[in-house]
């Protein structure tokens, strides 16, 4: 790592260690930063279910050198099945690998959470300062510094603060109005851990409707683990808090709602129990009007969620972590100017990401009625016999992110 010439190197604090916090990590110590990545967590947070990278995103990876590292740790799932209560699949639409057109609902970059996060911290430990068990509990901040009060009573002066602490934010919290309210809900709720691999878990993922709104996602990612999605479509006071009850509570809401559902839902309950990771959350967005207020910036997440039904949650994170960097490395000394250009070049991209996520098919895809159910997977079942996913994304013109592309910087590549 060079600092360039004649640049200044600001002192910037990092709240979160996860993916848009390392990748910002990652191109500010490139640009001669001094960067500090503070994790509540006690160790490097490499856990989670399956991830995809597209479009942006993987160019995003591509500039930082990962593209090989990420390769060799992709998970192997060939495509989605829809299936009956039986198990049996009624259609399936295959991973698009040609190169060509826009990625279907698996994508050709699939990789789990915790391997992504564990490369992107081997390409920055040696650069940026990392803390683990600690977090900002507060901040106060004029024209010159920001002042970061911390979880274990010290405190730190910063030129910058980031805010990358993910969808329930705290450094947003703190500088929108208050009372504002930044979700943007779909009445959609999900969970997931893993289980024990069986022999009939295959590289397909396979997805079960059940009615009330219900849906069940099975997919594979070693031989040893199957990770297990529950989907519900519930828009209730019950639902929306059960994601801040502890983890017992969660769990019993879960096998409420799933007993009767069919399949391999009994499996999939009693695994829950020993599971080693388990996560429950209600499906949002981010919207906000800003990204910053004086020397504090959100990042990620934290600043544009999109959810996990965009497919671009991820690629969202690296292709905003890639601009931000761009511009603070090239306004160092004008902070105003860089989080303003910030804004003005990535907010086109967030909204055409956002814009993804449409609830009125959110809604077909989750039928209340078993007949409602017969009659989409009939539907899917003829469209895919005429391979018309499959031609559509090969020939569609854009992947999601629309036409938007990466600002072309030579300077900012990694050697």
């Amino acid at each position: 790592m060079t600092q360039r010439s004649g640049t200044r190197s600001l002192r910037i604090l990092m709240a979160g260690g996860g993916v848009a916090g390392q990748a910002l990590a990652f191109w500010l110590t490139r640009g001669g930063h001094q960067v500090t990545v503070v994790e509540r967590f006690p160790a490097l947070r490499a856990t989670g279910t399956q991830v995809d990278l597209r479009g942006q995103g993987i160019e995003a990876v591509r500039r930082m050198g990962l593209l090989d590292e990420v390769r060799s740790q992709l998970v192997d799932e060939k495509g989605v099945a829809f299936v009956d209560a039986r198990g049996k699949a009624k259609a399936t639409i295959m991973a698009n690998t040609s190169g060509q057109g826009r990625q279907t609902l698996t994508s050709e970059y699939e990789i789990m959470r915790g391997d992504l996060v564990r490369i992107l911290n081997d390409a920055t430990k040696h650069d940026a300062e990392y803390v683990f068990g600690k977090s900002v509990d507060g901040f106060e901040q004029d024209e010159h510094k920001v002042v970061a009060h911390f979880s274990d009573g010290s405190s730190g002066e910063f030129d910058l603060l980031v805010g990358a602490d993910g969808q329930g934010s705290r450094i947003r919290r703190a500088i929108l109005p208050e009372g504002f309210d930044p979700y943007w809900r779909v009445g959609i709720h999900m969970a997931y851990w893993f289980v024990p691999r069986i022999a009939s878990d295959s590289d397909i993922r396979d997805t079960y409707m059940a009615p009330g709104g219900r849906q069940i996602m099975r997919r594979s990612h070693n031989p040893t683990e199957t990770q297990v999605y529950f989907v519900l479509r519930e828009e209730s006071e019950e639902a929306s808090a059960i994601h801040r009850e502890p983890v017992e509570r969660q769990q019993e809401f879960w096998a409420r709602r799933f007993r009767d559902a069919g399949w391999q839902t009994e499996r999939f309950i009693d695994g829950m129990k020993t599971s080693p990771f388990f996560y429950s959350q209600e499906i949002a967005q981010v919207r906000t009007d800003t990204w910053s207020k004086g020397r504090v910036v959100l990042a990620g997440d934290a600043a544009h969620c999109a959810s996990p039904y965009s497919g671009m949650g991820v690629s969202g994170g690296l292709v905003g972590a890639y601009v931000l960097a761009d511009e603070i490395n090239r306004h160092p000394d004008d902070l105003p100017t860089a989080l303003a250009n910030y804004d003005t070049v990535l907010r086109p991209f967030v909204n055409e990401i956002q814009a993804e996520v449409n609830p009125r098919l959110l809604r077909i895809g989750m039928p209340m009625t078993q007949r409602a159910i017969d009659a989409f997977l009939a539907v899917t079942s003829v469209a895919t016999a005429l391979r018309i996913p499959d031609l559509a994304a090969r020939f569609s013109k854009e992947d999601r992110g629309g036409d938007w592309q990466l600002p072309d910087r030579p300077e900012l590549r990694a050697a």
